[in-house]
């Protein structure tokens, strides 16, 4: 029964280590915004992406989601993977005002073969709408570990 139960635990903790592209994966994000950021696949090509950061240009707390679509074949690696991806979301800003708007994602991940990592750059055109309307721009590059 014990023997039984390891082999179970180490069967199912090992299903995060093949691959990136399904799960959810939870890191942080360095960059404008900085803070934590979390991956959920929806399917082979789709996720939602979140995140929670503090904006260090404007000194307000950033709130966003956003739906990514990903092309795994645009760049191939011989280790790992490389997909590209843009998507669409939204955002909330909390300082001295609320601000609301949207973003563009657009980015590189690299998923590692064998570990439970990945790490990511990403450019986010973005529009304010609410308190004014301009256009923003943010970035950052992550690590996420893979649950």
């Amino acid at each position: 029964m014990k023997k039984s139960l390891i082999i179970a635990l180490l069967g199912i903790s090992s299903l995060g280590l093949a691959a990136q592209d399904s799960g959810t994966g939870v890191g942080i994000i360095v960059g404008e915004p900085t803070g934590i950021s979390a991956k959920s696949w929806l399917s082979t090509h789709d996720a939602v992406d979140a995140g929670v950061a503090w904006s260090i240009s404007n000194g307000w707390l950033h709130i966003h989601a956003d739906y990514l679509r990903h092309f795994f074949e645009l760049i191939p690696v011989e280790q790992g993977k490389l997909p590209f991806y843009f998507g669409i979301g939204a955002r909330l800003g909390f300082g001295n005002d609320i601000s609301i708007g949207a973003r563009v994602p657009v980015g590189l991940a690299y998923i590692f073969d064998g570990t439970p990592l990945d790490v990511f750059i990403e450019i986010v055109p973005g529009f304010a709408i609410i308190p004014d309307t301009k256009f923003e721009m943010n970035g950052g590059i992550g690590v996420r570990y893979w649950f």
